[in-house]
C-alpha cells in the first residue's frame, strides 16, 4: 500500500497558508444535480454493468457515480480546478459502510473511496504547476447515523450506531482515500460532534496502522439561527470537544449562508489555535429547496472575511458552482491571510456548552450526586432501572450549581458498562443536563472507555494513576486524549495511595513529567492528592487536610498550567450521617483549600454553606480540625468536635417554597401573579383587591385599571424585549382572564358609563372557507395581554359578519387570518369590499400563507385605508401601538405606503418567469419504467378510533413550537440560549397535555383510504372502480411544471409517477398500474373540551390542545402511509426505519396533498372526500374553500412509484389554466380563482 501512497505535503500546505488564502471548491452533489443523470448512470454509466441488477435503487448515491461515471466526475472536479481552486474534494460523502448499507452496497466502501481519491489525484495533477500545486482532501462524511441522538422520540437512550462501528467504518474509508492518493483527510459538515469524535480516533488508529500522518482538516455545520450544531453544541464547545486531534485547520460548512455563518467564524477565528476554513451555502434555500444566491453575492460577502482576516481556507458548499468558486478567488486574490493567534492554555472542557478553567477561574463545583457509590438513593434508583428518577438527580445537581457531573456506576450487583452507557445516552438528551461537562468516575477502565465513547463533549476521566506501573498509565493516558478528554490524575502510585505531603507532591511530580514526555498536553492534566477523613480518632490522620492543601499550593507553584480536584465529601467521612456538620467541615475545608489553589471538587453542589454564615461556634470547632490547631487546655480538637455534633445534629438547611410575595399588598400579589402565570391565588387576591377599593368608592373596574393592567404591561414589555415568551404570555393571560372574570358579574351590575378600559376595540377573523386559527387566537392573546379589546369572530366568517361585527363595535381596527391558499383570495376581496362600503380603518393581514409582497401587490391595491402585513404575534403589538397612535398613525401608514410601492415596483420590473408551452412541457415529460406492484388489499378500507399512543410516536415535534412562535429546529430548540428555556417549558406541557388526552380520550382519531386500479391519461389519474378498469371511480386533475429548466431535466407532473393507460399512445411503456387516497383527522370530540376550556379562560390550554390535535392528525399520516406501504399495498413490506427516517421520508412512495406545492390544486379534495366518502367514513367535512374540518385533519394521494417524489409546480401559462379548466370543466373565471397562485 505505502508505494501508492502520496508524499507527506503538510509542510508544503502550511506554508501556503502562511502566504495567502487558499481556495476550497464548491458543491459536487449541485453539480451532479445538472447532469440530469437517471437510474442508468447508476447502474451501467460508461464503464460497465456490474450494479444493472442491484436490489435497490441506486439514483441519488453519487459516491457510486465515481466507479461508473468517472467522467462526469471527474469533469466536475476539472471545473473547479479551472475556477481557481487549490484544493478539491473527493467524492466520498456518503462512502461507508453505514451509509452505504442504505443502497445495499456496504461492502463497496472502500472502493468508493479509492475511486474518489484516485479520480480527484488524477485530475488535480493535471492542473498542478509549481506555482499553483494543487491538493486532494479525502472526504469522511457524517453518515446517516448520529451517535449522540436517539432516532426515536419514546426512548431517548435509543441509538442506531455505535460509536465502534463509526470507527470501523471511518478507518476503512481513510485507508480507501489515503490509498487513492490524498493529500488530506477533511472531516466535513460535522452536525452530531460525536460521530466526529469516532472519526478522528479512527484517523488515529489508521495513523498508527501506516506508520505516518496526514494533514487533517475538521468543518463542522452549524444548522440555524440559535448557533447550534444538530446535536446541541455552540461553535466553542464544537471546538474544545475535537482540539484534542490537532487539525491542521477547523471551520464551518453548509446550513448557512455567508451572511448567516459570519460570526460563527469569527467567534472560532478567535478561539483557533490552526487555520480557519469556512465553506458556506449560495445563501439559504428558497421555498423549493434551492439556492439563489449569485457569485458575486456570495463573494462580496466573503471578500470582507478576507478583509478583517478571519479566514485561511474558503470554498462553497450547497448551491455553489464552479462561477461561485471563481468568484471567490478572485474576490480573495492578494488578501494576507488570518494570522493564527497565541491562545491561553486553559482546560478547555465541554458539554453543550463550553467551560474554560483557567488560573483566574473561579472554584468549580463537580455534583456528586450520581454516583452509586457515594448515594445510596441514587443507587437504588439505578439498580431498579429507574432511570428517570436518576435523571431528576443530575438535573438538581446542576439546577445547584454544578459545573461538571460526576457520574459511577461501580455497584457490585451492576452491569457498571452497560449502566453507564445506558445513563450517558439518557443524560445525552437532555439539554438542561448536558450542558455541563461530565466526568466519567470509575476504578474500572472499560466502564470509563465505554462512557468515552458516549459523550460528544469534553469530558474528564476520572481516573487514572501510576497503581500498575507507567506503561499502564500512559497507555491508559493515550486512549482518553484520543477520545478527546481530560484526566484527573490520583496521587497513586506501585507503592500505594500517598497520604503523606511529601508523598502527595513526589508521585504528582512524577506523573506530571511522564505525561509530557509523551507529548499530553499539561493543561488537560487535573491532579488529585487524596483527600482523606479527619477526626477519625486515629492521630495519624489528623494532618490529613492540611497536607492536602499544601499540596494544592505546591502543585500550583510547580507544575504549570496543570489543576486539581478532590472528593471532598471524603474529608467528613467521619461524621456521616450528621449533615449540619459534614457541610460546614466541607465549607470550611473548601475555604482553605480554593484558597491554596484548588481547581475543582466533587461536591453535592446543593449543600454548600456559606463561610461567613455558619455559626461562630461550629467554625470555629471545624477549623480546629480541618487545620490541625491546637485546642486550648490540649483537648484534641476532633473530639471537641464530635462533643458540639451532637447538639447540631439534624439542623441542616431545608428548602421551602418561597411564598414571601404572599406577604405583599395584594395589588402587589396580583401584578406579581400576572407576570408570574401563578392561577392559585387569583380569584381570592382579586376579590380582596375589588373589596379593598369598594370600600375607598371605586369602581371594581379599578382592579382591572390597576394591578392587573400594571402586571399585564409588565409582561408586553417583556415580550417586547424578548425576555418572556408567547408561551409565558398565554400563560399571564389565563391570570388576567380568570381575575376579569371574576370581576364581570360586579362591572355589570355597576352599570359602568366610563368608556372601556382598552387601549382600542380590534375584530379578528379567520376567513370565509378557513378553519385554522391558532395563530389569530395567538395574536389575539397577545393584544389583549396588551391592553387592546379583541372582538373574535372564529373560523370561516363571510365578510358581511366582519364588517358588520367592526361597525356594531366600533372597532379601531381590523385583522384577518387564513392559511390555505384560497383565502387569500378571500382577504383580497375583504379589502375590496371595506373600499366599496366606505371603511377607513386599518387592516391586519396574517397567517401562514401570507407575505408582504402579497400583502402589497394582492391585497393593498383593493383598499385606500391602510393594509399592513403581520408576520407573526411579537409583531402585532408594536404594529397596532403605531396604526392607532395619534402621533405616529401618519409616519407610519407613509412608511408602510412606501415600501408597498416598493415592492410593486420591483415586481413590475422583476424578470417574468421563463415558461414554455404546455405542449413543450407535455413532451419534457419525465421517461420512467413501470413496474407496479399490485396492492394486497383494494378498494376503501376504514379505521376507526385509532391508538392515539401509537400516533404520538410518529409525531414530528418540530412545527409545534412554530405555534407558539419560538424559533428553532427541534431537538435543538431546546438548549437555544435564547428561547431554550420557554421552549422546554412549553414542550413539558404539551407532553403532559398529550398524556393526559391520551389516558383520558379527550378526543378520536379516524381514517379511511382507498386503494384502486389507476393509469395516468395525460395529466390526469384516473382511479378505476375495480380491476376491470372499464368505470372511472375518480379523476384527479393534475398540473404540469411550466417553468423552463436546466437542459435533460423534465417538467413533471405527478401523473408521471402513474403508468400509462395501456395502449395509451401505441407505446409500450404502460402497465396496469394502481394509486391510492387517504383522509385522516385527530379532532374528533375537540369542540367540547375546547369549549370547557373557554369557559375557565384558560387560552393556554386551548391554543395547547389544537396544536397536539394538529401534530397528531400528521402523526396519524405518517403511520398510515407507513402501514399501507407495509401491508395494505405492501410494495415495501421489508421497510424497517426509524422514526427519524420516516419524518426525512426516507421510503418509498410519497403522499401528496391538494394545496402543495407539487399539487396546488385544492378542489381535487372534493373528489377525493366523494371516492372515500370521507363524511361517513371518517367524519370530515369541506368548507366552500375545500378546507377541511375538524382542522386538524389531513388528506391526499398515495403514488408508490420508486422514483416519486415532491416538486413544486410554481407557476403556469394561460394554455395549461385554459386546459385545466376544459379537463375540470370550470369557467375560465373560477379556474383562475383556484388557480390564482400560479398564475
Amino acid at each position: 500500500m505505502t508505494a501508492r501512497l502520496q508524499p507527506d505535503r503538510s509542510t508544503e500546505l502550511r506554508e501556503l497558508l502562511a502566504q495567502r488564502i487558499l481556495i476550497l471548491d464548491g458543491a459536487m452533489g449541485t453539480m451532479v444535480q445538472r447532469h440530469g443523470l437517471v437510474e442508468a448512470d447508476y447502474r451501467v454509466g460508461v464503464t460497465n454493468s456490474r450494479f444493472a441488477d442491484s436490489a435497490k435503487d441506486l439514483k441519488g448515491n453519487n459516491d457510486l457515480l465515481s466507479i461508473t461515471r468517472p467522467d462526469v466526475i471527474g469533469g466536475i472536479h476539472a471545473e473547479y480546478l479551472e475556477a481557481g481552486a487549490d484544493i478539491i474534494e473527493t467524492n466520498s460523502f456518503n462512502a461507508t459502510r453505514v451509509s452505504q448499507a442504505e443502497y445495499g452496497l456496504a461492502d463497496l466502501a472502500f472502493e468508493l473511496n479509492v475511486a474518489a481519491a484516485r479520480l480527484a489525484r488524477e485530475t488535480a495533477d493535471k492542473f498542478s504547476t509549481a506555482d499553483k500545486p494543487r491538493f486532494v482532501a479525502g472526504v469522511l462524511g457524517p453518515t446517516s447515523r448520529t451517535a449522540s441522538l436517539s432516532p426515536d422520540v419514546n426512548d431517548p437512550g435509543a441509538r442506531n450506531i455505535t460509536f465502534d462501528a463509526l470507527v470501523a467504518d471511518y478507518v476503512e474509508a481513510a485507508r480507501g482515500l489515503t490509498e487513492g492518493g490524498a493529500d488530506i483527510l477533511l472531516v466535513e459538515t460535522v452536525f452530531d460532534t460525536l460521530n466526529a469524535k469516532a472519526a478522528l480516533f479512527a484517523i488515529e488508529k489508521f495513523f498508527d496502522e501506516a506508520g505516518r500522518r496526514w494533514p487533517v482538516m475538521i468543518s463542522g455545520t452549524i444548522t440555524d439561527a440559535s448557533g447550534r450544531t444538530l446535536s446541541g453544541q455552540t461553535a466553542e464547545a464544537f471546538w474544545n470537544s475535537l482540539r484534542h486531534a490537532k487539525p491542521l485547520s477547523f471551520g464551518l460548512n453548509c446550513a448557512l449562508g455567508a451572511r448567516e455563518l459570519r460570526q460563527h467564524v469569527e467567534e472560532l477565528s478567535r478561539l483557533c489555535d490552526c487555520f480557519i476554513s469556512a465553506h458556506p451555502n449560495a445563501g439559504l434555500p428558497n421555498a423549493f429547496g434551492g439556492y439563489d444566491e449569485t457569485p458575486q453575492a456570495l463573494a462580496d460577502e466573503i471578500r470582507e472575511w478576507g478583509a478583517t482576516g478571519i479566514i485561511n481556507i474558503a470554498g462553497g458548499c450547497c448551491g455553489t458552482t464552479p462561477d461561485h468558486i471563481r468568484a471567490i478567488a478572485q474576490a480573495l486574490h492578494g488578501m494576507k491571510p488570518r494570522a493564527i493567534p497565541q491562545i491561553e492554555r486553559k482546560l478547555r472542557l465541554a458539554g453543550l456548552e463550553a467551560c474554560d478553567i483557567g488560573d483566574d477561574s473561579l472554584f468549580v463545583n463537580v455534583g456528586e450526586r450520581t454516583n452509586v457509590t457515594g448515594s445510596k438513593a441514587f443507587a437504588r434508583m439505578i439498580l431498579e432501572g429507574r432511570f428517570d428518577d436518576a435523571l431528576v438527580v443530575a438535573r438538581q445537581q446542576v439546577e445547584n450549581g454544578a459545573q461538571v457531573v460526576d457520574i459511577n456506576m461501580d455497584e457490585a450487583m451492576l452491569d457498571s458498562q452497560a449502566a453507564m452507557v445506558r445513563f450517558l445516552h439518557l443524560v445525552g438528551s437532555e439539554p438542561d443536563i448536558c450542558k455541563v461537562p461530565l466526568m466519567l468516575d470509575s476504578s474500572k477502565w472499560d466502564v470509563i472507555e465505554a462512557g468515552l465513547k458516549c459523550i460528544q463533549g469534553k469530558g474528564i476521566v476520572n481516573s487514572i494513576s501510576m497503581k500498575e506501573g507507567e506503561a499502564k498509565f500512559l497507555e491508559q493516558a493515550r486512549l482518553a486524549r484520543r477520545y478527546g478528554a481530560a484526566v484527573i490524575v490520583m496521587a497513586f502510585d506501585e507503592q500505594g495511595q500517598a497520604d503523606t505531603y511529601e508523598r502527595k507532591i513526589g508521585i504528582c511530580q512524577r506523573a506530571y513529567d511522564v505525561l509530557l514526555a509523551d507529548g499530553f498536553p499539561a493543561e488537560d492534566i487535573i491532579f488529585d492528592p487524596n483527600i482523606f477523613a479527619i477526626a477519625t480518632g486515629i492521630p495519624e490522620h489528623d494532618n490529613y487536610a492540611v497536607d492536602f492543601i499544601n499540596a494544592l499550593a505546591w502543585i500550583k507553584a510547580n507544575l504549570p498550567f496543570a489543576r486539581t480536584s478532590g472528593g471532598v465529601s471524603n474529608v467528613s467521612f467521619s461524621f456521616r450521617g450528621n449533615d449540619a456538620v459534614r457541610e460546614a467541615i466541607h465549607t470550611v475545608f473548601l475555604y482553605h483549600a480554593v484558597k491554596a489553589g484548588l481547581t475543582m471538587g466533587i461536591v453535592n453542589a446543593g449543600q454548600l454553606g456559606v463561610y461567613d454564615d455558619l455559626a461562630p461556634e461550629l467554625r470555629e470547632k471545624v477549623e480546629d480540625v480541618v487545620l490541625n490547631r491546637k485546642v486550648a487546655g490540649g483537648a484534641n480538637p476532633g473530639d471537641t468536635l464530635t462533643e458540639l455534633a451532637t447538639r447540631v445534629k439534624g439542623q441542616a438547611r431545608e428548602q421551602v417554597v418561597d411564598l414571601a410575595w404572599r406577604a405583599w399588598p395584594v395589588d402587589k400579589r396580583l401584578e406579581h401573579a400576572m407576570v408570574k402565570g401563578i392561577t392559585e391565588f387569583v380569584v381570592a387576591d382579586t376579590e380582596e383587591c375589588r373589596a379593598a377599593l369598594f370600600a375607598e368608592g371605586k369602581p371594581p373596574l379599578s382592579v382591572i385599571e390597576g394591578p392587573l393592567m400594571n402586571g399585564m404591561n409588565v409582561v408586553g414589555d417583556l415580550f417586547g424585549a424578548g425576555k418572556m415568551f408567547l408561551p409565558q404570555v398565554v400563560k399571564s393571560a389565563r391570570v388576567m382572564k380568570q381575575a376579569v372574570a371574576h370581576l364581570i358579574p360586579y362591572v355589570e351590575a355597576e352599570k359602568l358609563r366610563t368608556g372601556s378600559t382598552s387601549k382600542g376595540r380590534i375584530v379578528i377573523a379567520t376567513v370565509k372557507g378557513d378553519v385554522h386559527d391558532i395563530g389569530k387566537n395567538i395574536v389575539g392573546v397577545v393584544l389583549g395581554c396588551n391592553g387592546y379589546e379583541i372582538i373574535d369572530l372564529g373560523v370561516m366568517v363571510p365578510v358581511d359578519k366582519i364588517l358588520n361585527a367592526a361597525r356594531e363595535h366600533g372597532a379601531q381596527a381590523i385583522g384577518l387570518s387564513g392559511l390555505i391558499t384560497p383565502s387569500l383570495e378571500e382577504m383580497g376581496h375583504i379589502a375590496g369590499e371595506m373600499q366599496r362600503q366606505g371603511f377607513t380603518l386599518p387592516l391586519l393581514i396574517g397567517g401562514a400563507t401570507t407575505s408582504r409582497a402579497h400583502t402589497a401587490i394582492k391585497i393593498a391595491p383593493n383598499y385606500a385605508g391602510p393594509v399592513v402585513y403581520v408576520p407573526d404575534a411579537s409583531r402585532a403589538v408594536g404594529v397596532v401601538t403605531k396604526l392607532l397612535s395619534i402621533d405616529m398613525r401618519a409616519s407610519f401608514v407613509a412608511e408602510i405606503a412606501a415600501d408597498y410601492d416598493k415592492v410593486r415596483g420591483q415586481h413590475a420590473n422583476k424578470k417574468g418567469i421563463a415558461l414554455v408551452s404546455l405542449e413543450a412541457a407535455r413532451a419534457s415529460r419525465a421517461k420512467l419504467d413501470y413496474a407496479p406492484v399490485k396492492p394486497k388489499q383494494l378498494g376503501v378500507t376504514v379505521l376507526r378510533d385509532l391508538d392515539l399512543a401509537t400516533l404520538a410516536e410518529y409525531i414530528d415535534w418540530g412545527p409545534f413550537f412554530q405555534t407558539w412562535d419560538l424559533a428553532g429546529s427541534y431537538p435543538k430548540i431546546l438548549d437555544d440560549a435564547v428561547v431554550g428555556e420557554a421552549a422546554r417549558n412549553v414542550f413539558a406541557d404539551g407532553k403532559a397535555m398529550l398524556q393526559q388526552l391520551i389516558a383520558e380520550k379527550w378526543i378520536s382519531a379516524n381514517a379511511v383510504f382507498g386503494l384502486f386500479p389507476a393509469n395516468a391519461v395525460g395529466d390526469d389519474i384516473v382511479f378505476y372502480a375495480d380491476e376491470t378498469r372499464d368505470k372511472a371511480a375518480m379523476t384527479w386533475h393534475g398540473l404540469r411544471q411550466q417553468q423552463e429548466r436546466p437542459a435533460g431535466k423534465p417538467q413533471q407532473c405527478l401523473s408521471d409517477f402513474v403508468a400509462p393507460e395501456v395502449g395509451a399512445g401505441g407505446t409500450a411503456n404502460c402497465a396496469a398500474d394502481y394509486a391510492g387516497a387517504f383522509a385522516v383527522t385527530a379532532g374528533i370530540g375537540i369542540e367540547q373540551k375546547l369549549a370547557e376550556f373557554e369557559a375557565q379562560h384558560d387560552d393556554y390550554r386551548a391554543i395547547m390542545l389544537k396544536s397536539l390535535a394538529d401534530r397528531l392528525a400528521e402523526a396519524a399520516a405518517e403511520w398510515l402511509h407507513r402501514e399501507v406501504r407495509t401491508n395494505y399495498w405492501g410494495y415495501d413490506s421489508a421497510e424497517s426505519l426509524d422514526r427519524a427516517a420516516l419524518i426525512a421520508e426516507q421510503y418509498r412512495g410519497i403522499r401528496p396533498a391538494p394545496g402543495y406545492p407539487a399539487c396546488p390544486d385544492h378542489t381535487s379534495k372534493g373528489a377525493l372526500f366523494t371516492l372515500l366518502d370521507a363524511p361517513k367514513n371518517a367524519g370530515m367535512g369541506l368548507t366552500e374553500s375545500y378546507a377541511m374540518t375538524p382542522a386538524a385533519s389531513v388528506a391526499g394521494f398515495y403514488l408508490a412509484h420508486p422514483e416519486a417524489h415532491y416538486f413544486a409546480v410554481s407557476k403556469i401559462g394561460r394554455d395549461q389554466l385554459e386546459d385545466w379548466a376544459r379537463r375540470t370543466n370550470y369557467p375560465i373565471s373560477e379556474a383562475e380563482k383556484w388557480l390564482a397562485p400560479l398564475l
